[in-house]
């Protein structure tokens, strides 16, 4: 999505919050892609061009994206999120990490920022700053667990996300790769979920139906 989070700067960490908040809805990708684009196009990539926008304007450009089917509670929540980033924490997401104590505070402040920033979003967000963010430690989500044991990476037995993830991190490593690039293996292991999810689904719709 040329967005470059390794440099820090807080301009490509928003460019990317946005797009996590546009991919943490149950829409395909391309969508996403294609929206978060629109954005780009139209140089409304900061809490307050978004607010500026307005409601009207923010739903033409979800709608120009494809994100037609929640482009009016899409559009709310932007606005929402962006006015609480803007009064607590003066647009800048840097700040919001810099004033929380802990990992679980930097993702409680990020879901307070308003009612549409869940599990999800949050762990898309922090997944990629990972080694960008000191306190940015989230814990593998349910699609990087599922994946993870179907490649044989952890018991089946196990469920203790915090040792999940240590054990990931262990793997990474032991392949000579560095953790800062740990969010590329976490990103493949929610991708490969995602379809082990998918044929897991239409397996179990086929035995139902025969």
């Amino acid at each position: 999505m040329g967005i470059n989070l390794s440099s820090g700067e807080p301009e490509e960490i928003f460019k990317w919050f946005l797009a996590s908040v546009l991919f943490g809805t149950r829409i395909s990708e391309t969508i996403v892609i294609n929206t978060y684009r629109e954005f780009e196009r139209q140089s409304v990539l900061s809490p307050q061009r978004i607010l500026d926008t307005g409601w009207d304007g923010l739903v033409v450009i979800l709608d120009a994206g494809g994100y037609v089917r929640y482009d009016f509670k899409t559009a709310t929540k932007l606005l929402d999120i962006n006015k609480a980033l803007l009064d607590n924490y003066e647009g800048d997401l840097g700040r919001l990490h810099a004033n929380a104590a802990d990992p679980k505070d930097v993702e409680e402040r990020l879901k307070a920022l308003g009612k549409g920033i869940g599990d999800v979003t949050v762990n898309i967000f922090l997944r990629e700053m990972r080694g960008i963010w000191p306190k940015a430690q989230s814990l593998p989500s349910e699609l990087v667990i599922l994946a993870a044991r179907n490649s044989g990476f952890i018991p089946e037995t196990l469920n203790d996300r915090e040792k999940i993830l240590k054990i990931l991190i262990k793997k990474w490593r032991g392949e000579g790769m560095k953790e800062k690039y740990f969010a590329d293996f976490e990103a493949a292991l929610v991708r490969l979920g995602k379809r082990l999810r998918k044929n897991k689904s239409a397996s179990m719709k086929s035995q139902i139906l025969h």
